[in-house]
């Protein structure tokens, strides 16, 4: 960089931008190596812990991924039958926050797009991506009804750019490395149609690799408000909220947090009295691979974060003790739930 006596002004400040940018870039680079190291040792400790054997006698598979050997998705036929809206179709608005992704874009806009919602909103606000995600998002452009490339403050930041622009009855969101399960969009409609009353959804989920293939289901009992002060075991990708509750907690995320912010969310809405459901049915799926934030800053961000959102709930702090027995009769429904729909009693 040359000189600021050589510079004018104007020119010197954007060149300092452009300096401060790249070692943003280069400083999340290195913290992602990081987390990835760190993720990875955690998991090699944990394979030995009493707590690992625990999860496998009760069968317990909350947060296990993958659960086994990569497979072709298989899901029923129903899923793939038109489901009738009563009218007019509630207009759905969903905002897909991305960041260089530009390896599993197009397969989440493809997921949204394809299910020929018929009223549908969907955003793309992508973070300033030096990848091809915004070529990907250009093929698409036609059918977005918002598509902005520009440097934002982090996920939260960006889903509430995105969603001040929209005006949907029903909201999501959804990660650029996640995809949406066919006839989702209008099975959602659909039950917020008939269950007026209700103002928060959310679904099961099914874990998928870096090539779509299945390793594993996420399967949740009927929703339990008071866990929410322990832990988040709600499948983001499978969320969709009203409106109405959105606006009276402020119509935005927390853009100070990193890692909790869909926790937040939540327990913000039932703090507000939102009704919460899940619904039966298999909604989204979530990718896991290597690089993902969850994965890379959960050690180091997440850890800080969740230590301070149920210190919030409890107005303490919240030994390791006292979140399992928290939990536990959560996931021990979690787990007869499992076992039910590996049996055929219960089918999604």
């Amino acid at each position: 960089m040359m000189p600021a006596a050589s510079l004018d002004p104007e020119r010197y400040a954007e060149a300092l931008e452009q300096k401060v940018f790249a070692l943003q870039k280069e400083v999340r680079e290195l913290s992602r190596q990081l987390g990835v190291v760190q993720a990875d040792l955690l998991s090699r400790s944990q394979r030995w812990s009493w707590e690992h054997w625990a999860r496998k006698i009760l069968g317990i598979h909350l947060g296990i991924a993958p659960q086994y050997a990569p497979r072709p998705m298989q899901l029923p036929k129903h899923y793939f039958e038109e489901i009738p809206l009563l009218e007019p179709a509630p207009k759905i608005s969903i905002v897909t926050p991305s960041y260089n992704q530009g390896a599993f874009l197009e397969r989440t806009l493809r997921s949204v797009l394809d299910q020929n919602y018929p009223n549908l909103e969907y955003a793309v606000q992508d973070g300033g991506s030096s990848d091809d995600s915004m070529e990907i998002v250009e093929r698409y452009r036609s059918q977005l009804a918002r598509a902005v490339s520009v440097r934002d403050k982090g996920q939260a930041h960006a889903i509430n750019l995105g969603h001040a622009q929209l005006t949907g009855e029903i909201l999501a969101y959804l990660n650029s490395d996640d995809i949406l399960l066919p006839g989702s969009l209008a099975y959602v409609a659909r039950y917020f149609q008939e269950h007026p009353d209700v103002d928060v959804v959310y679904g099961q989920r099914i874990l998928i690799d870096e090539h779509d293939r299945e390793t594993g289901r996420w399967i949740l009992p009927a929703h339990d408000g008071k866990v929410l002060s322990w832990a988040d075991f709600i499948p983001q990708e499978t969320l969709f909220w009203r409106r109405r509750v959105w606006d009276k907690i402020g119509a935005r995320f927390d853009d100070s947090l990193q890692f909790v912010l869909d926790w937040d969310l939540l327990v913000r809405l039932r703090d507000a009295g939102a009704k919460m459901v899940r619904l039966p049915r298999y909604l989204g799926a979530f990718r896991v691979h290597a690089v993902q934030k969850s994965q890379a800053q959960s050690v180091a961000v997440g850890t800080r974060e969740m230590d301070a959102l149920r210190f919030r709930c409890h107005g303490r702090r919240v030994s390791r003790w006292a979140f399992r027995f928290g939990v536990l009769g959560f996931v021990i429904k979690h787990a007869l739930v499992y076992r039910l729909t590996n049996w055929g009693i219960l089918r999604y």
